[in-house]
């Protein structure tokens, strides 16, 4: 009876380690979290061994709470690795965020936090992989988790874009061609042993995996797929600027002054059954920003933001949302878009802090399937940043190393 279970005991906590590691979204009172590396244009950290972190969040609530910090790492697939803490940090975490500044001559009150690894505390991240940086509050509960990628650079990853071979969906996808080499290492059964990850816009929720090589040569993989590593090509993301909360900005048709300040959008259209027209944009990142004030941080002010879509109806099942990297492209109750038969539009409202943002309406599922391309169409022409990460586990190792990191933009697209 007791092997019994014990064997059981065994298999229930086998299972919960195998469990795939998701991000938490925040609560309502936790705006404007900024993630990055050493490229600010970026929401989506993929940092070099040895470079810095920083993590950057307002808490609304005027309680001054304190925040503490957990990093973890995991496998290529999110299931945790077997490494001790001790094996990929050097020092300790669990430690309070000390860097925080509430915020100065603005209508909304708020605490913005400030972390940055490598610290006195955590001194350093000492093997490259995939990472979850956990923040809890005073009480031991996760309030939010951002994932974030170390990579070494032992790999060369060579990405080009290419319009895809399949003439139904040459004018509406981005095809994907990946070559890797190394002259640092020797790349032992590859096919099960060297797995990928493409990323579009820094969005990890629509990134494509377990893609093996099509063939190798030499110490050469090569990656010339066509369907398989190939993106919806979307279109140029919408925007608007409101670093001057008193007067319209870009994108803004008109202002109110209420409890906090009122930003109203000019009404967006369809763009599916129009010609693709270029806007350059940032690839659906954002950038806080303020006019009247030297540190944006603590003196952008939050203001309403009123989306508005003049469009249809959607059938039943279907769900209009507004999305970007300033949410880390979730989507959930906040941004649901409400049809006003009245009007023939949908609109919703967000808290956004002062900046510059990009936006795109999507079309959700009753199963949860996301569409980018209901609203906005999906044109081969459009501008996207891809990145490519090159994991390897070598026989008999015991964890996923990221050797190698690839960019290119769909600027230079190519028959």
């Amino acid at each position: 009876m007791n092997l019994k279970y014990i064997l059981l005991s065994l298999l229930f906590t086998s299972t919960i380690y195998s469990q795939v590691a998701t991000e938490v979204a925040p609560p309502d009172y936790i705006k404007t979290i900024n993630f990055k590396g050493n490229t600010p244009e970026s929401q989506l950290p993929v940092l070099r061994l040895g470079e810095y972190l920083e993590l950057e969040f307002d808490a609304l609530n005027g309680y001054e709470d304190d925040y503490y910090y957990v990093i973890e790492h995991y496998n290529y697939d999110w299931t945790p690795s077997v490494l001790s803490k001790i094996e990929y940090m050097e020092g300790f975490d669990k430690q309070r965020i000390r860097t925080y500044e509430n915020s100065f001559n603005t209508l909304q009150i708020y605490s913005n936090y400030k972390l940055r690894i490598p610290n006195q505390q955590t001194r350093k991240l000492k093997v490259s992989g995939n990472y979850m940086l956990k923040i809890y509050d005073d009480y031991d509960e996760l309030i939010f988790s951002r994932k974030f990628m170390v990579y070494e650079e032992l790999a060369n990853v060579g990405v080009s874009i290419k319009r895809p071979r399949d003439i139904k969906y040459i004018q509406e996808k981005q095809a994907v061609n990946i070559s890797i080499s190394s002259n640092r290492l020797t790349f032992n059964n590859p096919k099960q042993t060297v797995k990928t990850v493409i990323i579009q816009n820094n969005n990890l929720k629509t990134a494509i995996s377990g893609i093996k090589p099509m063939y190798t040569l030499g110490n050469e993989l090569i990656y010339k797929y066509d369907t398989e590593t190939s993106f919806w090509a979307g279109n140029e993301f919408l925007w608007f600027e409101n670093k001057d909360v008193r007067a319209s900005n870009t994108g803004i048709q008109f202002i109110d002054l209420k409890e906090l300040y009122h930003n109203y959008l000019y009404t967006n259209i369809e763009r599916h059954n129009r010609p693709y027209t270029y806007n350059p944009d940032i690839n659906g990142n954002y950038l806080v920003t303020v006019l009247d004030g030297e540190d944006p941080s603590i003196e952008a002010d939050y203001v309403w933001m009123f989306f508005s879509l003049k469009i249809d109806e959607l059938p039943a099942g279907k769900e209009l949302h507004v999305y970007g990297n300033f949410n880390n492209y979730t989507t959930n109750e906040s941004t649901l878009m409400t049809y006003s038969s009245e009007h023939g539009v949908y609109k919703n409202q967000l808290l956004l802090k002062q900046g510059f943002y990009n936006y795109k309406y999507v079309v959700v599922g009753a199963d949860g399937s996301l569409d980018e391309g209901a609203i906005s169409g999906n044109f081969w022409q459009t501008e996207n940043n891809y990145k490519v990460l090159v994991y390897y586990r070598d026989l008999g190792a015991r964890y996923d190393r990221i050797i190698g990191l690839g960019e290119a933009s769909s600027v230079n697209i190519s028959n």
